[in-house]
């Protein structure tokens, strides 16, 4: 896991007749900034997308792109470690791993033997919010990739032995990632369970050794049929294909996967907390003392313009030289040696539901308190809320953010899986083409705002003691 902005962890029949396609691919207009003329417009992409659903509920996104000779195929299911049942922390995990383990027709270990022969790569990865499974491969292995992700959702290999092995492995990798360590697993498993109260919110992902030891072959049954149904899942393909042929190769694999029901989603919202609250750990390998700072965020699904805002102000707070927190943290109090502000649990702003946190997290100096820190941080989070962003501030933030953005997308796997997220929490995969108009539309009074809405809230502490800096 990185340290400053984790990422998430990683595992390694007859066709149906299609419902009618629906092409996407116009970024809307920016709104106005404040009371001024609207905003020129961010430099936007407009990938073309098409998308259907099959009998079985499975959605299908396609977005076809002749540039390189690849392709990127993607799955993303409705289910990530939110989801999974109390009594068996790190389920969702657990299940990523043993969907690498064989399937009806293809046999243990031969997925990934078959797409590294084919010049491609593959992983899965686990989230609050869904699972996902991916290939990238040449343009002429497409057929493959689309066989091997049916074959799996269809029939997975669920024994004894294979569930007995995936938590033995998934058990080395809390080892590794967490227990033996510095910072391991802060703040991303740590400050949840300070910030929220309901078990969804506050467990940890991860998963606890003697609940995944208790796992059984019932569990992995039931939990396969309740989320792992194609109406529960979305089918994502970028890439140098023919539509029409693609199309018949999706029916020819995924067609005849018969439906399921699909379990109804669940709400795991929690009131904002009025007072802070505060907790403190002690990192026996920590060869210095950190702190991570919570701040809750409005719903990035009901209301994208608002949490846009925040999104924006996290740039400003953190994101290079010029930023806030490290014009004021790092370079003149030099309270901290690093700092970063972020949303989501794995910093990607855009892949989970409410509730989420602002995260802010810093390695402190040896001569600083946490206390200190946080004094810095309300005051300039009180001078951005007074007194507002600089001249061309906001105009910077917007563009480094909409670079990063159009990078991300830039190459066909980054595209697919951003589309499917959108496509599956959202319902819309044309905002990878609209973000950037949607950012030029955020004024530099929504930014100030939500520094100011911050503060006014009881924010999470968690004080990391380092336990090995004597």
């Amino acid at each position: 896991m990185a340290q400053s902005r984790p990422v998430a962890f990683f595992a390694t029949g007859a066709g149906r007749r299609a419902v009618a396609w629906v092409t996407v691919s116009s970024p809307r207009e920016p709104g106005p900034v404040g009371s001024a003329a609207v905003r020129s417009a961010l430099p936007a992409s407009s990938y073309p997308i098409e998308r259907t659903r099959l009998d079985n509920g499975l959605r299908v996104l396609l977005a076809p792109d002749r540039t390189a000779p690849v392709v990127a195929v993607s799955v993303h299911y409705d289910v990530g470690f939110r989801s999974e049942p109390e009594g068996r922390t790190g389920f969702a995990h657990l299940f990523e791993h043993l969907m690498f383990q064989g399937s009806a027709n293809v046999g243990k270990a031969e997925h990934p033997k078959h797409v590294q022969a084919a010049g491609g790569i593959f992983n899965g990865s686990t989230h609050p919010d869904y699972t996902d499974y991916f290939e990238l491969l040449p343009a002429g292995a497409l057929e493959l990739a689309l066989f091997l992700e049916a074959d799996r959702m269809r029939a997975p290999k669920i024994t004894r032995q294979n569930l007995d092995n995936q938590i033995a492995v998934v058990q080395e990798e809390i080892r590794v990632n967490v227990l033996n360590r510095p910072y391991g697993g802060f703040p991303w498993i740590k400050l949840p369970p300070v910030a929220f109260d309901t078990f969804p919110n506050a467990h940890n992902g991860y998963g606890d050794f003697s609940e995944l030891e208790a796992a059984s072959l019932d569990d992995a049954e039931d939990f396969f049929d309740k989320y792992y149904a194609p109406g529960n899942a979305v089918l994502t393909i970028v890439g140098d294909f023919d539509p029409g042929e693609t199309l018949t190769f999706v029916n020819r694999y995924f067609g005849d996967i018969p439906a399921r029901a699909v379990p109804p989603r669940a709400s795991f919202t929690e009131p904002v907390p009025t007072a802070e609250r505060r907790a403190v750990i002690v990192d026996p390998l920590a060869p210095r003392a950190a702190l991570a700072v919570g701040y809750r965020v409005p719903d990035p699904i009901a209301d994208l313009p608002t949490y846009l805002a925040y999104y924006l102000l996290t740039e400003v707070l953190s994101d290079g030289d010029a930023s806030r927190l490290e014009r004021r943290l790092v370079q003149k109090d030099r309270s901290v040696i690093g700092v970063s502000t972020y949303l989501g649990t794995f910093g990607d702003p855009f892949e989970q539901r409410d509730p989420l946190l602002l995260t802010l997290e810093a390695r402190q100096s040896e001569e600083s308190s946490a206390d200190v820190v946080l004094a810095a941080v309300d005051e300039e989070l009180g001078r951005l809320a007074g007194d507002g962003l600089e001249e061309g501030e906001l105009e910077r933030v917007q563009a480094r953010v909409a670079s990063s953005l159009l990078r991300a997308a830039d190459d066909a796997l980054g595209r697919g899986l951003a589309m499917a997220v959108h496509e599956l929490h959202r319902g819309r995969p044309e905002l990878v083409n609209e973000l950037p108009a949607e950012l030029s539309a955020v004024t530099a009074e929504a930014v100030a705002a939500a520094a100011g809405s911050l503060l006014d809230q009881g924010r999470s502490v968690l004080e990391l003691h380092a336990g090995a800096a004597s």
